[in-house]
């Protein structure tokens, strides 16, 4: 049995906070691993400016290499659009493993926005890592009105194979500026040394397209 947290994202592109704040999850929940969801298309994110699968999904794992990260673009091979479908399909396809979702206070903030939040609450333990000037916004959050009586506490956040569900913990974690958002604003053509890159999944093994 693994203990494997999935933090799910268009990735567009990968960085360093990425990495940091997987790092920081990984020793407080006592991760194994941490899977990096690339996910082919974000319901709730514009098509415009997203580079190609394929180069979103090499250069996650050039920011991921030498530690105990797994960037994958498995949800292209599941078939899947919506994170509650994806967590459902893993569990299926990992019945071994045990899985916690990870998400930035930014996502909890919207989180009442996603297909059926309640059944992905529902589905693994959640671990909410704070996020400069997301803090408020997350707490008051129409989610968090009914999550929160199912928060537990961080020190026992190492313990969340036993949390019965619904689970979320709320970890602190150092601020890092850091955004996806911001290195596209300063290289938009970040991308343009993968254009000619075919690169194999290292979940399933298969060539992306």
């Amino acid at each position: 049995m693994k203990r494997i947290g999935l933090l799910g994202g268009s990735f567009n592109p990968a960085h360093d906070g990425h990495r940091a704040i997987s790092l920081f999850a990984a020793d407080a929940l006592k991760l194994d691993e941490v899977w990096w969801l690339v996910s082919p298309g974000n319901p709730l994110k514009p098509r415009a400016g997203m580079a190609r699968l394929p180069a979103r999904l090499a250069h996650a794992r050039k920011v991921a290499r030498r530690v105990r990260i797994r960037p994958t673009a498995i949800e292209q091979h599941l078939g899947t659009r919506y994170t509650v479908d994806t967590l459902k399909a893993l569990r299926q396809r990992y019945p071994r493993h045990r899985f916690l979702w990870l998400m930035g206070a930014d996502n909890l903030a919207q989180f009442g926005q996603w297909r059926d939040w309640r059944g992905i609450a529902r589905t693994m333990p959640i671990a909410v890592i704070a996020r400069p000037g997301y803090d408020r916004a997350a707490r008051g959050s129409p989610a968090m009105s009914w999550l929160r009586r199912f928060v537990r506490p961080a020190r026992q956040s190492a313990d969340w194979t036993d949390w019965r569900l619904p689970a979320l913990v709320l970890l602190r974690f150092r601020p890092d500026p850091r955004s996806a958002t911001l290195l596209r604003q300063a290289d938009p053509l970040w991308h343009r040394e993968y254009n000619e890159t075919r690169v194999r999944d290292p979940l399933t093994r298969r060539m992306i397209v």
